[in-house]
């Protein structure tokens, strides 16, 4: 064991920060039918090879544009996902700040993104940029694809500001998604776009990933319910999109990660009709969002939802040998008497099959904020700060975390070559005590427990290790067994 901790030392395997570039992805032996879907979804993977786990919030300014675009958004933000256990962001950025004049790009807002990437990389956050859009952009009134991009065709728009979602379904913004699609001088400026954030970033160490729309859309044809809409506009609008845009960005940028969403539609558990993408860095980034919920309704655990979900957002990513990520989830009304428990069991779920997600949203106050103004968590969020390992240099075999024991077991068999595998310990009063089984050493968080941090463990070339997390009672004794 020296030896091999000497060995990763001299490699600088315990640099401050680990690159977030990605490596192609290995070529996976057949899954066998009797293995669960999950099994077939490959993890997430850094430049070592290590299966990653993201697990962490989105971060926006909504609310301001032009010159004080993204002033919202301070370093307190990557400070505080950091100390409480997180390493992951996922930052809106939007086209029409951007570019707010076709074909005049803002150096003003490229330099606020890179000091935004500055700060997550000080305190190592991994940043998926987001090409966001709510409502197609400001020709509605909300944010995303610039107002010389809209074409509506004279088509009617009404606001409805008490259900702003039910705006998509407006005969304007509908066709606006259909221009987008499928004129081709706006499939260019989308692809220009795209290779000027990928020219900038591509060699930024913050950045993971670009998410190339946010919650895409399209037009409904008559007769067409809404799940037959939806696989049709994924199939046919979204997943030629997909490939154009990443062949845009791999002329510019070859390694960083792509992520790709289907339309929002998927929340309600139904099967989806994206098509392949041709890119081997691809990540699949549904959101997890219930209508119900999003309305203010509270919680059905007998209604089915959450495995609804999960079995439609599996089936996809493992035909197609992708990565998961969950890019946004969270509901509004998080304090009504059964979110404790979807707070509980979403965790589970998500993390059975994903490499990871983004919660919405790292704010400080009310509505959808993860904590309020002196940073506290908010009723119920705290469940999503748990143990977690966000690198592991091997195959992880399983990976569990006890919500009533307070404890987190993570077995894997540790890779040919020495390599560090990294754990997430969030903050706790009584403090957290980490044990390896097998041939491995635990460099921090072991013996005297560890109030929250960053512990690594190193393991024997090939050798089966079982990771074991438990909080630690008043006096610094475990309390479960």
């Amino acid at each position: 064991m020296a030896v091999v901790v000497a060995s990763v030392l001299a490699a600088g395997a315990l640099a401050p920060a680990a690159s977030a570039r990605p490596v192609s992805a290995p070529v996976s032996a057949p899954v066998p039918a009797s293995e669960s879907r999950e099994r077939a979804v490959p993890p997430l993977t850094d430049d070592r090879g290590r299966a990653l786990t993201l697990r962490g919030w989105n971060v926006e300014d909504k609310a301001n544009r032009g010159e004080a675009a993204l002033t919202a958004i301070t370093e307190r933000h990557f400070r505080d996902l950091r100390a409480n256990g997180f390493n992951f962001a996922r930052l809106l950025v939007f086209w029409d700040d951007l570019e707010p004049t076709r074909g005049q790009y803002s150096e003003r807002y490229l330099r606020r993104v890179e000091r935004i990437l500055d700060w997550a990389r000080k305190h190592r956050i991994h940043v998926l940029i987001d090409a966001h859009q709510d409502v197609f952009g400001p020709a509605f009134g909300r944010r995303g694809i610039p107002a010389w991009a809209t074409r509506t065709d004279g088509l009617p728009f009404t606001p409805n500001p008490d259900d702003w979602f039910s705006e998509y379904f407006q005969p304007a913004v509908q066709r606006a998604f259909t221009h987008l699609y499928e004129d081709p001088d706006l499939q260019r400026a989308q692809a220009a776009m795209w290779q000027v954030l990928a020219a900038r970033f591509r060699d930024h160490p913050a950045v993971i990933g670009y998410d190339l729309i946010n919650e895409p859309m399209g037009e409904l044809r008559e007769g067409e319910d809404l799940p037959t809409a939806a696989r049709r506009i994924e199939a046919q609008h979204l997943t030629p999109m997909y490939n154009r845009l990443a062949r845009a960005v791999r002329a510019k940028d070859r390694d960083t990660w792509l992520f790709v969403e289907p339309t929002p539609i998927v929340g309600e558990g139904v099967p989806i009709g994206l098509g392949r993408i041709e890119d081997r860095r691809t990540v699949y980034a549904p959101h997890f969002y219930n209508t119900a919920m999003e309305a203010g309704a509270d919680y059905d655990p007998s209604a089915g939802w959450i495995e609804a979900y999960e079995a439609a957002v599996t089936a996809y990513p493992a035909r197609h040998r992708m990565p998961v990520v969950v890019g946004e989830w969270g509901p509004l009304n998080n304090a009504l008497p059964n979110m404790g428990r979807f707070y509980r069991e979403a965790v589970d779920s998500l993390n059975r099959y994903s490499s990871g997600w983004a919660g919405y949203v790292w704010c400080y106050g009310g509505g959808y904020c993860a904590v309020d103004e002196q940073g506290r968590f908010r009723t119920n969020k705290e469940r999503t700060a748990t143990p977690y390992a966000p690198a592991v240099a091997g195959t992880v075999r399983s990976e569990a975390y006890d919500a009533d024991t307070r404890s987190y077991r993570l077995a894997y068999r540790a890779a040919a070559r020495p390599g560090v595998t990294e754990l997430s310990l969030p903050p706790s009063p009584r403090g957290w005590r980490v044990s390896v089984t097998g041939p491995g050493v635990v460099v921090g968080g072991s013996g005297k427990p560890s109030r929250g941090g960053w512990p690594t463990v190193l393991a024997w070339p090939g050798a089966e290790v079982v990771v074991t997390v438990r909080e630690a009672g008043p006096h610094g004794r475990t309390d479960h067994p």
